[in-house]
């Protein structure tokens, strides 16, 4: 079976659809099923290359393929696109598979961009013979929205990249801070809601906090200007993006890990930080409930003294040892290696149907 992984987000290691495209590569890598042929689809292939050898073969992105008339003229058997908005398409019909890992861009107000994400999107579900969504919230929000009840549907979920926790034990990291600290990760975005942390600090004196992620955005103007207005230069630390190494040491040493994210279609960064029987306080929307499951600890609301007597009120749960346990337990029960062989199955099921 020839299988055409449309995973050109692979350029993206620092964001969420670049995470998914990487891990779900290599667990497809690990298990090294002989009765697929993948081909990885990326902008650059030598690293890919040499870190999976000819495990896979390899087709360099090009940016003119978005257009109808150059697409990609092979016509393989089965076409799996890991990215819900890519412009990237069959030349041919295929079977198809398309992983949906929210609906966002159809909430809020209208817009040019709002439209041409609809039309697309539509466009991508009417071709699909199965649409996998990455939590049951991105299938319940994605039905609010789309018309798919002709198509097979199944809800995977995403692995837990760090189940190897290990830190190297003479690594320095580079942000230190002087006090017990908070940490968060993520792309500088409205919907990430980062400002409210720093609004909550100011209940927390005891604590210094961490926002780490690509902080080149407009975004981080409004945070800037919250932490100014709250004189807080001192304790709030924006590093911009770390390493992953960096990350694992944030978030074992970390008081507790800090999550008010408005709208989620998974939400790895609580997976990764109960890896390390962590303290997490996260939103109560979105999937973020359906991820965190008891071992989190949910806001309501973004009232500054309520969320920091809710991060006390996480903290103190976690004095717990058999909670922490448990909430490890939970973290390495998310498996990128189940994550694949679910595809394979999806895969395997499409094929003889059609």
């Amino acid at each position: 079976m020839q299988v055409f992984l449309e995973s050109h987000n692979l350029k993206n290691p620092y964001s969420g659809f670049g995470q998914f495209n990487y891990h779900l590569v290599k667990a497809f890598a690990e298990l090294n099923d002989p009765e697929i042929r993948f081909t990885l689809h990326a902008k650059k292939t030598e690293a890919f290359k040499r870190e999976f050898g000819d495990t896979f073969d390899y087709r360099k992105y090009h940016s003119l393929t978005r257009y109808p008339i150059l697409r990609i003229r092979k016509k393989y058997d089965l076409w799996h696109s890991l990215n819900q908005n890519t412009k990237i398409e069959p030349r041919f019909e295929i079977p198809y598979v398309l992983t949906i890992h929210d609906v966002h861009f159809a909430e809020g107000p209208d817009s040019k961009d709002k439209t041409a994400r609809i039309k697309r999107f539509e466009a991508k579900l009417k071709r699909a013979d199965a649409l996998v969504y990455i939590s049951k919230f991105a299938r319940k929000a994605t039905h609010q929205y789309f018309e798919t009840s002709d198509k097979s549907e199944h809800v995977i979920y995403n692995g837990n990249p760090l189940l190897d926790t290990t830190i190297p034990e003479n690594f320095v990291v580079s942000t230190v801070p002087q006090k017990p600290y908070l940490f968060t990760i993520g792309e500088f975005t409205s919907r990430k809601n980062f400002h409210t942390l720093i609004n909550m600090l100011k209940h927390l004196p005891d604590f210094e906090l961490i926002i780490a992620g690509n902080s080149d955005r407009p975004y981080t103007e409004k945070i800037k200007k919250t932490i100014a207005e709250n004189k807080l230069e001192n304790r709030v630390h924006i590093p911009g993006k770390i390493s992953e190494t960096e990350k694992k040491y944030h978030l074992k040493n970390c008081a507790a890990f800090v999550f008010p994210s408005l709208k989620e279609g998974f939400g790895i960064p609580v997976i990764e930080a109960l890896s390390y029987g962590t303290a997490v306080i996260t939103s109560n929307n979105t999937s973020l409930p359906e991820v965190g499951s008891t071992y989190a600890t949910y806001w309501e609301h973004y009232e500054p003294k309520y969320m920091a007597e809710k991060v006390l009120e996480a903290m103190n749960r976690f004095n717990n040892k058999e909670l922490v346990e448990k909430s490890i337990t939970h973290a390495n029960s998310f498996s990128w290696k189940n994550t694949a062989e679910q595809y394979l199955n999806v895969y395997n099921n499409i094929l003889p149907s059609l």
